[in-house]
């Protein structure tokens, strides 16, 4: 059997790696690869070759992408800014490959699912900017980088109506979903109060300014986006700043997160 055969029974997903500076190796956490072969999807490593050829040709034989997080931040030159005082580590071959990738998505309508640094890196290949520095920039801020247990959810978030979250989310899952408006008569879910929606949180920087055909459709109480998605029809492109691939196994929403996305996946790779 060949690779175009073996890819037509499951929708074939291309992960991002990271590199380890100190052995020279490429590497990516399970979790990720396990909950897409849960929900029927094929995971695939992509090095961090930053070479464009290589991924044009990669992504031919895949159905999606899955950015996934990383130990490092997003060059800020890559928007306009000088490095703040708190930046952390900065990888070249990841910063460049991850765009490069979601370049070649772009061009292909592929559907993309970009988790923390992901849905960062995803944001400023947009044109969007981000805060470098949470705790240093956002006045009373939370507590985005909570530790160990990784799993635990540890923050509440608001949800835009009839996004793509909150279209995954049903009464019973949710139990009483409250709805609010915001100052710009936007209506909301309110998931702030026991039994409601929480999320996990491991990151320092957030999105600052949405990139372009993004919008931002969750909220932690303090402001910070936890959600951009595609505004256009044809496009599904979900990043969330909290980390599912943790949780889904525990939390409904972490889950559904993944089936949606390996059902897009399935549905594009039956239309090719």
């Amino acid at each position: 059997m060949n690779i175009e055969e073996f890819m037509k029974k499951s929708p074939g997903i291309g992960l991002t790696t990271r590199l380890e500076i100190e052995t020279n190796r490429f590497y990516l956490g399970r979790h990720y690869s396990e909950a897409l072969e849960y929900y029927g999807a094929v995971p695939l490593h992509l090095g961090l070759i930053p070479k464009r050829e290589y991924i044009s040709e990669s992504l031919k034989y895949l159905d999606g992408i899955l950015l996934p997080g990383s130990d490092t931040d997003v060059n800020p030159l890559l928007y306009g800014e000088e490095p703040h005082r708190n930046l952390k580590k900065v990888i070249k071959e990841k910063d460049e490959t991850d765009l490069m990738v979601l370049e070649e998505a772009e061009k292909l309508k592929m559907p993309v699912l970009a988790i923390c640094y992901g849905c960062q890196s995803l944001n400023v290949s947009r044109g969007g900017t981000l805060f470098q520095d949470i705790q240093s920039q956002i006045d009373e801020s939370l507590k985005h980088e909570q530790g160990i247990p990784l799993e635990r959810n540890s923050h509440s978030i608001y949800i835009k109506e009839k996004s793509i979250i909150a279209r995954l989310i049903t009464k019973s899952d949710a139990n009483d979903i409250i709805k609010e408006k915001t100052n710009n008569d936007k209506q909301i879910y309110n998931t702030s109060v026991n039994g409601k929606i929480f999320v996990n949180s491991h990151h320092h920087q957030s999105i600052k300014k949405v990139g372009n055909n993004l919008e931002a459709t969750a909220w932690a109480n303090d402001s910070v986006v936890e959600c951009i998605e595609d505004t256009r029809e044809d496009r599904f492109v979900l990043g969330v700043q909290w980390h599912p691939e943790l949780s889904w196994k525990t939390d409904f929403l972490s889950g559904k997160i993944f089936e949606k996305f390996t059902e897009e996946c399935r549905k594009f790779a039956e239309s090719k």
